[in-house]
């Protein structure tokens, strides 16, 4: 079949899934998906609003069934759907009552591998099942920690004759991989419903599918080990806080000079009240990029100053994170380098040499090895721990395309509440 876009409508919010679908229509997309936390919230209700919408596009009930086939599939069909979603993963008692249940009411089956371990096994079973489409997906959190669905795609092609979708993290760079790779249906979420404007973004996937060539994009994309230091400088703190599930951030310590955004790994240092030895000991040991991050036990005489300021800038130091004391304030606004820090004084202490540096320490109240990242601007510092690095950077990301699409719903109307709905969302007390 020719390749056809599908548009995933992953929200919670009803009238919000039909005005960017809506959007998504006026670019040129073919299919329609009630995706699953959409039914979740809405139920079936929203198949039936987005039908009499859109009563000539290709409608998708993400339902993603595992038990009771026909009757899921029933309800769905008679809702509007076109194309039923169950999981791979689904009993084939299950599969072959939806097939049926499919027929009876003029719907088809998309079956979702998600989850399964052997492929190939799998899809001999649901041919002989009579499923319609097979659909290769890459989780959320799956993608979050860098998962890619172009080799997945290569290798089912090679064993089905049904069209195979494809679902993952997909944008106007990567939508053309996958068409290459035999896909014959393009599911697109985030690069679509999360634009700033959902019609030029919809059309401008259309054109690189149509075209087969890439359109480049810095939105919309997940970030391998590599890519860290540009995935984190993209992202502020409160985007990092939320990824986190709001751990991570240092408390009381704040920026000498506003207006600068740090990201890099740390090298720790532990010193004592009015210390300075190890910390300047350390900006020697430190690579460019690096963020010194010294805890001083609670002091509050300086351990740093205009001159140390001087040779962290001269070495390419990131920035610096000091829970304790700096002096030379004025003189450091002047050099306009970026430092945090609990407290500022007057006085310094003296070099003793006691402490550590790489060691594990407390900054801010958190916990710091060297080698976490290290993320500071204006709103303060957040850690994070190297073997989570890349999954918080794409889900600070992630984060953050959300609020730019919520940010233009409000530029163009709405308000806060309107948009995310807070009193239906609200927890209910028993």
């Amino acid at each position: 079949m020719k390749p056809c876009l599908q548009v995933a409508l992953d929200f919670i919010n009803g009238d919000r899934a039909l005005q960017i679908a809506a959007d998504a229509v006026a670019g040129g997309v073919d299919w329609i998906e009630a995706g699953t936390p959409l039914i979740k919230s809405e139920g079936l209700s929203i198949v039936r609003k987005l039908r009499k919408q859109f009563p000539r596009h290709t409608l998708v009930a993400d339902m993603k069934v595992m038990d009771t086939g026909a009757l899921e599939t029933e309800i769905a069909a008679k809702a509007g759907a076109n194309i039923i979603c169950l999981l791979g993963a689904a009993d084939n008692s299950t599969i072959a009552d939806a097939v049926k249940a499919a027929r009876k009411y003029s719907a088809e089956i998309m079956v979702d591998l998600l989850g399964v371990a052997d492929i190939k096994k799998r899809v001999q079973d649901l041919e002989s099942l009579g499923v319609d489409y097979l659909c290769v997906h890459v989780g959320i959190d799956e993608q979050m920690m860098g998962k890619q669905p172009i080799k997945p795609v290569q290798q089912l092609v090679k064993i089905t004759t049904l069209p195979v979708a494809v679902a993952g993290g997909l944008n106007s760079e990567t939508v053309v991989d996958v068409i290459n790779a035999g896909a014959s249906i393009v599911i697109v979420g985030g690069a679509i419903t999360k634009a700033h404007d959902v019609k030029k973004a919809t059309q401008t996937i259309k054109q690189a599918m149509t075209s087969k060539t890439k359109v480049p994009t810095d939105l919309y994309k997940k970030y391998d080990v590599t890519e860290l230091k540009q995935a984190f400088s993209q992202v502020s703190t409160p985007n990092i806080s939320d990824a986190m599930h709001r751990k991570g951030a240092m408390t009381s310590i704040t920026p000498i000079n506003k207006g600068h955004h740090i990201a890099g790994p740390a090298l720790t240092v532990k010193t004592m009240d009015g210390d300075w030895a190890k910390p300047i000991e350390a900006i020697d040991q430190c690579t460019p990029g690096t963020i010194l991050v010294v805890d001083t036990n609670g002091g509050t005489t300086a351990i740093w100053g205009e001159l140390a300021t001087w040779s962290a800038k001269k070495q390419h130091l990131e920035g610096v994170v000091i829970d304790g004391a700096v002096r030379d304030i004025d003189d450091i606004r002047k050099i306009d380098y970026p430092i945090f820090c609990r407290h500022q004084v007057v006085n310094a202490g003296e070099p003793k040499g006691l402490g550590e540096i790489g060691g594990e320490i407390i900054c801010g109240g958190q916990s710091v090895r060297t080698g976490d990242w290290i993320i500071g601007d204006d709103s303060g510092i957040v850690v994070v721990p190297k073997e989570q690095a890349q999954e918080i950077a794409n889900r600070a990301l992630d984060v953050k395309e959300h609020e730019n699409r919520i940010r233009e719903e409000i530029k163009q109307g709405k308000t806060l509440n309107s948009v995310v709905d807070v009193e239906k969302w609200e927890k209910i007390v028993g």
